[in-house]
């Protein structure tokens, strides 16, 4: 099935301005003016760039199929040695939400890759996601059994996931599913993507999820 979404553009409609003229009682006539008035010059209308939001026209059938044909090759990666025990031992050290909730605050508002990050994008488990990143992937990153980050690929745009499907439905409370999100356009990379979150395993218990983001330009 074919699904489309068309950006919109607006154009400023641009008024005229006309002068009246009064009349009426004793008052002289008013002399007619030596030159015609001009309006006032008009503003071009400045081009603006959209941004596209799911404007391309996306064969969703077709993206389906290629992720399918790609799971296999996810599920492994949910189950590194090196993403599993990350996970086990960020959920060992159980962390509060306030704690979380701190680390979120700080982190969203930071602009760059700051020392609080750093531990996150450069440990273990963010190294073996990197060393096996398919070419379709475009970012990865492992949360916990609360939503926290426990290590990424990239910058992420925040720290703690709990309230976001992709990791609501993925540890889905410890039973552990899989979901594929809507494609999406990213801003950073003008590129249109798609991610798939997976349940991180132990011994038949989802400990936490690992989301892989596929560039559809790349599928």
């Amino acid at each position: 099935m074919l699904k489309a979404w068309r950006v919109g553009f607006s154009l400023a409609a641009v008024g005229v301005a006309f002068v009246a003229c009064d009349s009426g009682g004793d008052a002289p006539p008013r002399p007619a003016p030596t030159t015609q008035p001009t309006s006032a010059p008009v503003k071009p209308a400045t081009a603006t760039t959209a941004t596209p939001s799911a404007s391309a026209a996306v064969d969703e059938t077709a993206v389906k199929a290629k992720i399918d044909a790609l799971l296999p090759e996810l599920r492994k990666i949910a189950t590194t040695e090196a993403v599993l025990s990350a996970v086990k031992t960020q959920n060992a050290k159980k962390l509060t939400q306030e704690a979380i909730k701190k680390i979120d605050e700080e982190w969203s508002k930071a602009t760059g890759v700051t020392d609080l990050m750093k531990p996150y994008l450069e440990n273990d488990c963010a190294t073996a996601l990197k060393k096996i990143a398919t070419p379709a992937m475009v970012e990865a990153f492992a949360m916990d059994n609360q939503g926290a980050l426990v290590c990424s690929t990239s910058k992420t745009s925040d720290f703690w996931q709990g309230d976001e499907e992709k990791w609501q439905k993925s540890f889905a409370e410890g039973k552990g599913a899989e979901f594929v999100d809507k494609p999406k356009f990213d801003e950073s990379s003008q590129t249109y993507s798609i991610q798939v979150s997976l349940p991180v395993m132990d011994e038949g218990k989802a400990v936490g999820a690992l989301t892989v983001g596929l560039g559809l330009d790349k599928l």
